[in-house]
C-alpha cells in the first residue's frame, strides 16, 4: 500500500530564505521551459518540444547559471520539467475530448509553491535518526531542515516533496510497501448524505453538525482584507514593503487555520464512520450546485424586471436528507 506523510518544517531564517529562493528557481525554469514550448508553436505549428528535448537541455543551463540553477538537485529540476509535461498532456486530452482545454498558463509567484525530489538520496535525503530529539530532512542547496515528525512513517521512502503554505513549510514523504491495518469486522451499512443545514446524514437518522469555521473568522478575515486592500493590487511579492507583506501574511494565515479546521474535520468525521462500519455508501450531490443562488429569470409583465423565485437553495439537500432517514435506504451513485 502506497502512503503519503506530511510533516512541518522548522527551517532557519537563512534556511527559509534558501527555500523561497529554490522555488523561485525552480518557477523561472518552468515558466522558461514553457516559454520555450509557446515560441516553437508559433513560429512552426508542426514543431512540438517534449520533455526529452527540454531535460537535455538542463545541463548546459546549469552550466550558465551556476549560482541559480546550478546549485539545485539536477532531479528536481527533471521533476519541475515533467510537470509542464503533464500540464501540456492533460491539456490535449481535453482538446480531443471536446472540454474546455486550459492552456498552460505562466506560474506566478503566489502559484508556485512545490518541488518534488523524485528519489530519496537523489538530491534529498529523509534522515529518520533523531538529532537532538528532532528527525531531520537534507535537501540539496539548503542543508539539514529540522522536522517536526508527530507519527512514525512506515514502508520505504520513495519521494520527497517540499511545500509552502503561507508562511509554513511542509515535507511531504510519499511511501511505498506500507502494511495495511485492517479494522474489524461490525457487519454495519450506512448511507451518507452530504449537506449545507448539516455536514452530513447517515441512513440511520445521525445527523453530523456543520462547524462552519469560515463563519466564525468572518470578522477578523475582514478586518485583515481591508488592511489588505489599502496597498495597491499588483505589486511583486519583492517590491512589497514589510507592512504590504505582514498584511498579505494574516489573510494567508487566517485562510490557512479555517482550511486546516475543515480538514481536521473531515478526517475526524470520516475516521468515525469508517470505524463503524463495514461498507459506506454515498450519493453523488453537486453541493456547489444546489448552494448557488438561481439565475434570475426576466418578467414577462414588466419589461426590465426579473421574477421572483420562491425556490430555496437548501430544499434539494432537505428533500433528499428526509427520505434517506425516514425510509433507512442507501442511496447511493457510488459504493
Amino acid at each position: 500500500m502506497r502512503r503519503a506523510y506530511k510533516f512541518l518544517l522548522r527551517p532557519t531564517s537563512k534556511q527559509q530564505q534558501a527555500l523561497r529562493e529554490m522555488l523561485a528557481d525552480h518557477r523561472a525554469l518552468y515558466n522558461a521551459a514553457l516559454q520555450e514550448r509557446r515560441d516553437a508553436y508559433r513560429h512552426t505549428s508542426q514543431t512540438r518540444i517534449r520533455y526529452g528535448d527540454q531535460s537535455s537541455q538542463l545541463k548546459a543551463i546549469r552550466a550558465f547559471a551556476p549560482e541559480r540553477q546550478g546549485r539545485w538537485s539536477f532531479s528536481s529540476q527533471q521533476a519541475t520539467l515533467r510537470r509542464l509535461d503533464k500540464a501540456f498532456a492533460a491539456f490535449f486530452r481535453r482538446v480531443k475530448a471536446g472540454q474546455e482545454p486550459g492552456y498552460p498558463r505562466f506560474k506566478g509567484a503566489g502559484r508556485f509553491d512545490s518541488v518534488e525530489f523524485p528519489k530519496d538520496g537523489d538530491g534529498c535525503r529523509w534522515d529518520s535518526t533523531p538529532h537532538d530529539t528532532q528527525t531531520r530532512v537534507r535537501l540539496q542547496g539548503i542543508g539539514h531542515i529540522r522536522v517536526h515528525q508527530h507519527r512514525p512513517v512506515q514502508g520505504r521512502v520513495k519521494t520527497i516533496s517540499v511545500k509552502r503554505v503561507g508562511d509554513r513549510w511542509f515535507v511531504v514523504l510519499s511511501c511505498d510497501d506500507v502494511p495495511a491495518q485492517p479494522l474489524p469486522a461490525t457487519g454495519r451499512m450506512v448511507g451518507i448524505d452530504m449537506g449545507v443545514a448539516h455536514f452530513a446524514t447517515t441512513s440511520d437518522g445521525e445527523h453530523f453538525p456543520n462547524p462552519r469555521y469560515a463563519r466564525e473568522a468572518a470578522d477578523e478575515l475582514a478586518e485583515a482584507q481591508r488592511e489588505l486592500d489599502h496597498f495597491p493590487k499588483r505589486v511583486r511579492a519583492a517590491n512589497r514593503s514589510k507592512k504590504h507583506g505582514a498584511a498579505a501574511h494574516k489573510v494567508a494565515r487566517l485562510h490557512g487555520k479555517t482550511r486546516r479546521q475543515r480538514l481536521d474535520h473531515h478526517h475526524k468525521t470520516a475516521l468515525v464512520l469508517v470505524r463503524a462500519h463495514d461498507v459506506i455508501a454515498v450519493e453523488d450531490l453537486n453541493i456547489a450546485g444546489m448552494t448557488r443562488a438561481p439565475k434570475p429569470q426576466p418578467d414577462p409583465d414588466q419589461p426590465g424586471a426579473c421574477q421572483r423565485c420562491g425556490h430555496t437553495a437548501n430544499a434539494d439537500v432537505v428533500g433528499s436528507v428526509n427520505i434517506l432517514s425516514r425510509a433507512g435506504l442507501v442511496l447511493s451513485d457510488t459504493a
